[in-house]
């Protein structure tokens, strides 16, 4: 049997999910334990034994983890909510590729206490969707030998071919924190993560298996008060749900109607002291799974379809229901599909709209891909339509054993209420990331009038040309360093698009970084800033920045303390000029892993502007307390305020899981003006909400 190759066994035992391992079947079963490491002595064996089984049923699959350890006290396990920030546990991580595409795959994460995290992964790690949310489970138990992890994952929480006997891609990193061990089964190369699914393992033995369930079905009602200051107290109620149909094995359905996204956390806001908008990622989980299958973007970050476009009005800062929708995606053969359609509400000045997605791309070659994509955005006789295609070739083989990526992409918009002149949008770029040298080079060209209307554009007509270069060593006579990083260039050159003029430079050289065997990370940078404003603009809705050429000279450090530490610190400091005179920043964040129970996050930053136009100060605060009973019952607070809104933000979230897939929640969002040295209520939220899964 090949050392790559590991084979199921199956079983008609019943297996008691409870992390002890102790049931015939896990000793008849073909057990791994050849774990290589990473980090910190890269090629040498593990320090600690790891072996890893795997069982199965006609619908589920059980993956057995015997996390051996010296000195069990060692073992650090901070966290146990969902989703939990696995990068300061002891933690096993797991990656399935059911299609062994050397691209994208599921990955299931826990720590000692049993908390879950998983991943919808693409492009080799370079789609990292935390936040889907999968029907699986794990268990776990601490001994005098180690820790111990039983995985249960139902077969229908995967998308994999339809033949009888199945080739997966398997791999597993296990990370011993307490001396900062890293180590893998396959790919243990430092030019890899256990993402690059190109150098997993495989898993084979998986025969007749199939989806137990069909359809998925999640009704909810939701309800509760608003209570605005100076307005009677309104009773909202609500209530919806989403089916899911598996079309086939590989292809599902995902069906909507009265979308509510009430347990969703608040955003935190954020001072803009630049002239460009700011990007918010998505927590809507509708909108989660699959979301690799709709991306694409042309470079800088300009994404052609941002789901955070659906239900939320920009123009009036209004969430706005959805009616009804639907999506397809999956991937049949190499051919991965998605397919969206949304109808929004009417309120108030915005009409009823209709969002459409359609992205098609095909697997070519070993890790490549060719693919296009279209948009539709239909409003009350407003129409703005998007299309556009991107080829990619990737390898992991250059010059042996390297990474390289190129990529391109283009894309054109056609607007009812626009000549359509101008209207395009393309990137080239490669990509040499690697773990002793890092290089990316590229250019992306926006013009003016290309408009995406459910896309994230940061800067139109501008043309960008960029080159990143940093070099990793790693000098065996600095006995305290795991390796520097150094970077001589790192520089983006934006010229109009129109009258190719150079409109700024944003260029960054850094000196010196280390970090340290410890953990602790210090970084020290140098930056050359150039912007031409031929518009002026408004920071802190005080300050008007003129028309005029800007050169700013910027220094910073960056000091961070291992995160595997019961208290890490996070401290950011830098000094410049900043448009017609000086800005100084600092930013401080602190955590407190008390217990697996209570965790503990706070961050304060603070801008202190000298211009001519005046001296201003922006200030920013935010906590967390986050109280975990179990992995399926627990509880936070997050509390924010900026000293441009004036406002204290809480949001206190209650979640109680009673069974995988189903959800209770307890929301109460509470607001404060702390304008003119008062403290006043404006607004307060309570809202319950309840979601059963059912399984056809």
């Amino acid at each position: 049997m090949d050392t790559d190759t590991l084979t199921a066994r199956f079983t008609q035992a019943k297996i008691k999910l409870d992390g002890r391992l102790n049931e015939e079947v896990w000793n008849k079963a073909m057990h791994i334990s050849d774990f290589t490491q990473r980090e910190m002595d890269e090629g040498k064996p593990s320090t600690q034994k790891t072996e890893v089984a795997i069982i199965y049923t006609s619908n589920k699959m059980y993956i057995g983890v015997w996390a051996y350890e010296t000195d069990p006290s060692k073992i650090r396990a901070s966290q146990m909510n969902r989703d939990f920030n696995w990068r300061g546990d002891d933690n096993i991580e797991i990656i399935l590729s059911p299609f062994n595409d050397n691209r994208s795959g599921y990955l299931f994460v826990t720590n000692p206490n049993g908390a879950r995290a998983d991943v919808m992964v693409s492009n080799e790690g370079a789609g990292f969707n935390k936040s889907w949310n999968g029907i699986w489970d794990v268990a776990t138990t601490i001994t005098e030998e180690g820790w111990f992890a039983e995985f249960e994952i139902p077969f229908s929480t995967l998308k994999f071919p339809n033949q009888e006997d199945q080739l997966w891609a398997l791999n597993i990193e296990r990370n011993i924190r307490h001396n900062r061990e890293q180590v893998l089964w396959q790919g243990w190369g430092r030019q890899f993560e256990v993402e690059s699914i190109s150098q997993a393992g495989k898993l084979i033995g998986l025969n007749n298996i199939k989806a137990k369930e069909k359809i998925e079905i999640k009704p909810y009602v939701s309800g509760g008060f608003e209570k605005v200051n100076g307005e009677k107290t309104e009773f909202i109620y609500n209530y919806g749900g989403d089916v899911n149909i598996d079309i086939t094995p590989t292809l599902k359905l995902n069906l909507t109607a009265k979308t509510d996204f009430g347990q969703v956390e608040d955003d935190q806001a954020r001072i803009n002291l630049s002239r460009f908008s700011l990007y918010y990622r998505e927590k809507r989980e509708f909108f989660l799974e699959g979301s690799n299958q709709f991306a694409m973007n042309v470079g800088g970050g300009n994404q052609l379809f941002y789901s955070r476009r659906i239900g939320n009005d920009s123009d009036t800062e209004q969430d706005v229901p959805i009616i009804v929708g639907a999506r397809i995606f999956g991937k049949q053969n190499k051919t991965n599909i998605g397919f969206l359609n949304i109808q929004t509400a009417e309120l108030d000045s915005v009409p009823t709209t209709n969002f459409s997605v359609l992205r098609v791309s095909q697997d070519i070659w070993k890790q490549s891909s060719i693919g296009i994509i279209a948009t539709s955005k239909v409003q009350n006789g407003h129409y703005n339509f998007v299309y556009g295609a991107d080829f990619k070739y990737s390898t992991n083989t250059f010059l042996g054993d390297k990474n390289l990526i190129i990529s391109t992409s283009a894309a054109q918009t056609v607007t009812s209420d626009s000549t359509n002149n101008g209207n395009t949008a393309y990137d080239i770029s490669l990509s040499f990331p690697n773990d002793w040298i890092e290089l990316d080079m590229g250019i992306n060209d926006v013009q003016a009038n290309f408009n995406p209307e459910m896309g994230y554009i940061r800067r139109t007509d501008a043309r960008r040309y960029r080159t990143e270069l940093q070099f990793n060593p790693r000098p065996k006579f600095l006995g305290f360093a795991r390796n520097l990083e150094l970077k001589p260039i790192d520089i983006s050159y934006y010229v109009n698009s129109t009258t190719n003029k150079l409109e700024s430079i944003n260029y960054e050289w850094r000196p010196l970084g280390i970090m340290f065997k410890s953990g602790e990370f210090v970084e020290f940078n140098v930056q050359h800033n150039f912007d031409r404003l031929t518009e002026s603009f408004d920071i802190l809705d005080t300050i008007n920045i003129p028309v005029g050429d800007y050169w700013d000279n910027r220094m910073e450090l960056q000091f961070r303390t291992y995160t595997g530490r019961t208290i890490s610190a996070r401290i950011n400091a830098s000094s410049g000029e900043f448009y017609t005179g000086t800005r100084k920043s600092i930013y401080g964040g602190l955590t407190w892993n008390a217990n697996k129970h209570w965790n503990i996050t706070g961050s304060w930053s603070r801008n202190y502007l000298s211009l001519a136009q005046g001296d201003a100060i922006a200030t920013e605060i935010s906590a967390r307390v986050a109280y975990a009973y179990s992995p399926k019952l627990n509880s936070g607070i997050f509390g924010q305020w900026n000293s441009e809104e004036e406002e204290v933000l809480f949001n206190f979230r209650f979640n109680w899981i009673p069974k995988i897939g189903s959800d209770f929640f307890l929301i109460v969002n509470q607001a404060l003006s702390t304008a003119n040295d008062k403290l006043t209520v404006e607004g307060t939220t309570v809202m319950a909400k309840f979601v059963w899964r059912f399984a056809i």
